[in-house]
């Protein structure tokens, strides 16, 4: 099938009922089966395990654990200047001050942010409820580049910032190649510029102590095509027209579908 991201004035009906729930923002498409094969799903009062069943979102009742789940007219996009010491989740079990309390939620139920960044790093961190195009955003084939602002110990020399570029063997396998770059020098410290394409945990922090140059201080200044610029921490805003057309022109495959 040759499926492209939809827009936001594309025709919903009829669709699978796993791509209904991505695009309400409940979950990614396989996230969504999940939810599906655990019986959590009903549509008109009926438990569909289903995954070629198809919903009419004008007409049939969706609810996952017993709530309705609608699809917004108009999907929602922005970005957060995600600060330091706060939980990239929308609830925390223990208390912690979490993303959420700084997004319009309220305003946008089924607003969810798109991948994560770390408890002490802060930067770019994107929000949508367009289950389908942040699927797409974070599938590792889709090789989004991510690039960072890392405060390092010390100064890489050369050979560091080259088995940066080539790999690193970490303990979960070797990293896709890097695009790194010196900022500046910080009295002992080093601005780095790094560049990647992959989403595993901590893993600029990982890459950098790996080659003896401790991560001190770690900002994501870009996502895809979308740029941080001068938003201040803890501040979001709506992503225009054209921020939205290039993520997904960034994540287009006519060949398959997710």
């Amino acid at each position: 099938m040759n499926v492209g991201v939809p827009g936001p004035d594309a025709q919903v009906v009829p669709m699978r009922l796993q791509r209904f729930l991505a695009r309400a923002g409940v979950a990614s498409r396989r996230g969504s089966e999940s939810l599906m094969s655990a019986g959590r799903v009903r549509v008109n009062g009926a438990v569909v395990t289903e995954m070629g069943a198809k919903v009419d979102p004008a007409v049939d009742v969706v609810e996952v654990d017993g709530r309705v789940v609608t699809i917004a007219k108009s999907p929602v996009y922005l970005m957060l200047h995600k600060p330091r010491s706060v939980m990239t989740t929308m609830k925390d079990p223990e208390g912690r001050l979490t993303v959420a309390e700084y997004v319009p939620v309220g305003e946008h139920p089924g607003l969810f942010p798109v991948g994560r960044l770390d408890y002490d790093t802060t930067g770019l961190l994107l929000f949508t409820t367009d289950g389908e195009l942040a699927h797409r955003l974070l599938h590792p084939r889709r090789k989004v580049p991510k690039t960072y602002r890392a405060l390092v110990d010390g100064r890489p020399d050369r050979a560091a910032i080259t088995a940066l570029e080539r790999g690193i063997d970490l303990d979960d396998g070797p990293t896709a190649p890097a695009q790194v770059d010196e900022v500046e020098a910080v009295g002992p410290r080093t601005l780095m510029e790094i560049t990647i394409t992959e989403g595993r945990k901590r893993q600029v922090r990982r890459m950098f102590s790996a080659v003896g140059h401790p991560v001190i201080e770690l900002e994501r200044v870009s996502f895809g095509p979308v740029r941080l610029g001068d938003l201040a921490p803890g501040r979001w805003r709506m992503l225009s027209d054209s921020e939205v057309a290039a993520l997904r022109d960034a994540v287009t495959d006519a060949r398959t579908e997710d």
